[in-house]
């Protein structure tokens, strides 16, 4: 009779995930991941008894659970603080991601220095700059302060000795993906080391009550790189994404222990640093000339209602396939609503080259957007301008009904609030009676409509 063959001693274990194999492989089998499979140190198993402990702390009732010893204290940078939910909360760990070059450092040395303006010392661990690459920075966007510490170290136990030196009230890593721990194998950046690294640094933020912000790099589809547990432990994920191609930029809330999620900061770059954009509303609209082709819609960052310009062009072409181009908008949105414009409302864009673009380089992905390029185009083949001071808010649909859209409430008293006196949405019931009201409004007699 054959022998059973032996248990092995070592495992292997996916580092993303925790999935477990006897083997090696290249590939995880549960998380899919390439490359995140390596061998464990220790057997993994099934713990069958645990020994009861006696708690160093006793278990209080949630009503008893004082919590005006942690109020929030602002950042200095009121965008920062939107996202945030009104400020930092002390003890809190933040994970801030965004694609190199988006100005994830200079925004952070933002804030290090108005921390440090408001009397609060702050300790600026870089792991990927020099202490003078990091000075000239701050000297061209004006963050020095004698509160602002600032140290060159890759080496975990050598920032908790700065740590202990310092004594910060605020801890900024930049970045976790370039620290390493004697404590953990592999290089710096790698998944174990990550983990590790993020572990210490957050027991030392709940230990202390100290507020840390680390820096996480995204890979190539925009992921925050590194295992997917580093996103469990913090307490805040924060993404800063921009285009390059203009200055503006965006600061999101992924998840939020201690505020909303739907909050959206806008921040602008310049050569001097970045600012604070509390009301971004110009940057989204044109000169205000009066052109065919133009159209204005309310779009959602987030809780910001922010108005958009879109413009569209049109040029009778003898082609059998019509040029379809767009900028910032969704093409298969657009050949959907010149689908419709010419279906539904009787617009001829067929014998047309279309071009479709927005203002100030934001992209719409929301579908309140639709009857705004309608609009747009319908004016672009009439080659007349829509009325002055018009918002065009509402979804179409294949049979050219107008629906509601989220937060329609918002948009309009937005809309209001900068002036707009004609507002068409789902009051015109569908496209054609859109395009009807709008030649009621041309007419001289027809004043300012607040809606229909």
């Amino acid at each position: 009779m054959a022998s059973r063959r032996p248990a092995p001693t070592t495992a292997f274990r996916c580092t993303e995930c925790g999935w477990t194999a006897s083997k090696w492989v290249g590939r995880c089998g549960e998380c899919q991941q390439w490359g995140t499979v390596v061998e464990a140190t220790t057997q993994t198993g099934i713990v069958h008894s645990v020994t009861a402990t006696t708690p160093a702390r006793a278990a209080l009732p949630i009503t008893a659970i004082d919590t005006s010893e942690t109020p929030r204290r602002t950042s200095g940078v009121g965008e920062f603080d939107r996202v945030l939910g009104g400020g930092v909360v002390p003890g809190a760990a933040i994970l801030l991601s965004g694609e190199p070059g988006v100005g994830k450092s200079t925004l952070l040395l933002e804030v290090a220095a108005q921390s440090a303006r408001a009397g609060r010392r702050v300790l600026y661990a870089s792991a990927e700059e020099s202490l003078g690459q990091v000075r000239l920075r701050a000297e061209r966007t004006g963050a020095l302060h004698d509160e602002l510490f600032l140290a060159s170290e890759t080496d975990l136990a050598t920032i908790l000795g700065h740590i202990d030196d310092v004594r910060p009230e605020l801890l900024i890593v930049d970045s976790v993906q370039t620290v390493s721990s004697a404590l953990s194998d592999g290089v710096a950046g790698h998944p174990s080391q990550v983990r590790e690294v993020a572990s210490t640094l957050i027991r030392i933020a709940k230990e202390r009550d100290l507020p840390v912000i680390i820096v996480g790099h995204v890979t190539k589809d925009g992921s925050i790189a590194g295992p997917r547990i580093l996103e469990h432990l913090v307490d805040v994920v924060c993404h800063f994404e921009g285009d390059r191609q203009t200055s503006l930029r965006f600061v999101r809330a992924l998840k939020n222990r201690f505020g909303a999620t739907d909050e959206v900061g806008c921040f602008d770059m310049a050569g001097d640093g970045i600012a604070e954009v509390p009301d971004p509303s110009s940057l989204f609209l044109g000169h205000g000339s009066r052109q065919p082709g133009s159209c204005v819609t309310i779009a959602l960052e987030g809780r910001r209602a922010l108005p958009v310009e879109v413009q569209a062009l049109t040029i009778q072409t003898q082609a059998p396939n019509p040029r379809r181009i767009v900028s910032g908008v969704d093409s298969a949105r657009v050949a959907m609503i010149l689908a419709v414009l010419e279906k539904r409302a009787g617009i001829a864009v067929s014998t047309h080259d279309v071009y479709v673009s927005t203002v100030g380089g934001v992209r719409l992905t929301e579908p309140a957007a639709d009857l705004a390029i309608a609009l747009a185009v319908a004016s672009a083949v009439r080659d007349r301008p829509n009325p002055e001071r018009l918002v065009a808010v509402g979804e179409l649909s294949l049979s050219g009904e107008v629906r509601a859209v989220t937060q329609h409430a918002q948009r309009r008293g937005e809309a209001e609030r900068l002036g707009y006196r004609s507002i068409v949405d789902t009051s015109s019931r569908d496209l054609a009676g859109a395009l009807r009201d709008l030649a009621g409004l041309h007419r001289p007699d027809a004043g300012d409509v607040p809606g229909f």
